[in-house]
């Protein structure tokens, strides 16, 4: 009696594969917006409690209210707009100005250990020191224009980027080097195929850290030697307690930040696919 083979099994489509992960993507869609409702309700809860006074925390309706009033009549002599334009672009000219600068940088202090021994003990000295402090300096050097806030923007976010790129490059198995050298391939070989690669989402990491920093820097110096952009606007409305609208400000630049790390990982995606992405 001959026994019947068993059936190959069917393959799963790439639809069918998709699924589980779209449901998950739903529920975190779902969860996200039921966890801001909730924040919203309970702040408004707040408000009209009367734990805290109307100025100092004022409620979800009245910062909508103040946003609709900035939006058609803007604020301190600006529009939102153009604050809006103002800061992103002094953000991508410094935070570009460090990825182009700094990752060549990580990459031959990785490599060279002459060149380490010259930049690193400077990257230590810059690395710790907070943003406010470098200000005063830079516009002493600099004026009040926008060199300063771009130059601030660089130092405070090429030291994250040259860091990632050296843990990116020290981070590569020495596996695939080895076997990259027995296949007979060249140094130049190595570090384009097996090396960068091998860098990259550390790299990216790097830059999705180095964003957070190139924010923090910005509305430092906004706050001190500026009059327009988001930090301005903060800080402006702050020396009027306009607190409704220092909370616009405080969401839109948080809105804005996560936008642009959105950004890196849809990139960082479609350059490095084989590394999963949260």
């Amino acid at each position: 009696m001959i026994s019947e083979s068993p059936a190959p099994p069917k393959p799963v489509s790439a639809k069918a594969e998709a699924q589980p992960k779209n449901r998950m993507a739903l529920r975190f869609n779902w969860a996200t917006t039921l966890v801001i409702i909730g924040l919203l309700v309970i702040w408004q809860l707040v408000s009209l409690a009367g734990i805290f006074p109307a100025f100092a925390l004022p409620s979800p309706v009245a910062v909508w209210k103040s946003l609709v009033e900035i939006l058609r009549q803007g604020y301190g002599g600006q529009t939102l707009a153009a604050d809006i334009y103002v800061s992103c672009l002094r953000i991508l000219i410094g935070f570009v100005g460090a990825i182009v600068i700094g990752v060549p940088i990580g990459l031959m202090m990785s490599r060279n250990k002459f060149i380490f021994d010259i930049i690193d003990p400077l990257l230590q000295f810059v690395r710790p020191v907070p943003p406010l402090a470098y200000i005063p300096l830079l516009v002493v050097w600099f004026g009040i224009g926008e060199l300063p806030k771009i130059v601030l923007i660089l130092v405070g976010t090429i030291p994250v980027i040259i860091i990632g790129t050296m843990s990116g490059v020290k981070s590569t198995p020495p596996l695939r080097i080895s076997v990259a050298r027995t296949l007979g391939a060249s140094n130049a070989q190595i570090f384009r195929k097996v090396v960068l690669p091998s860098a990259l989402p550390e790299i990216f990491t790097a830059m999705r850290v180095g964003i957070g920093v190139a924010w923090t820097c910005l509305v430092a110096a906004e706050l001190i030697a500026a009059s327009s952009g988001l930090g301005w606007l903060v800080q402006f409305a702050g020396q009027a307690l306009q607190v409704s609208i220092v909370i616009v400000g405080i969401v839109i630049i948080g809105l804005i930040g996560y936008g642009m790390e959105l950004i890196i990982r849809k990139i960082e995606s479609a350059v490095v696919p084989w590394r999963g992405n949260i």
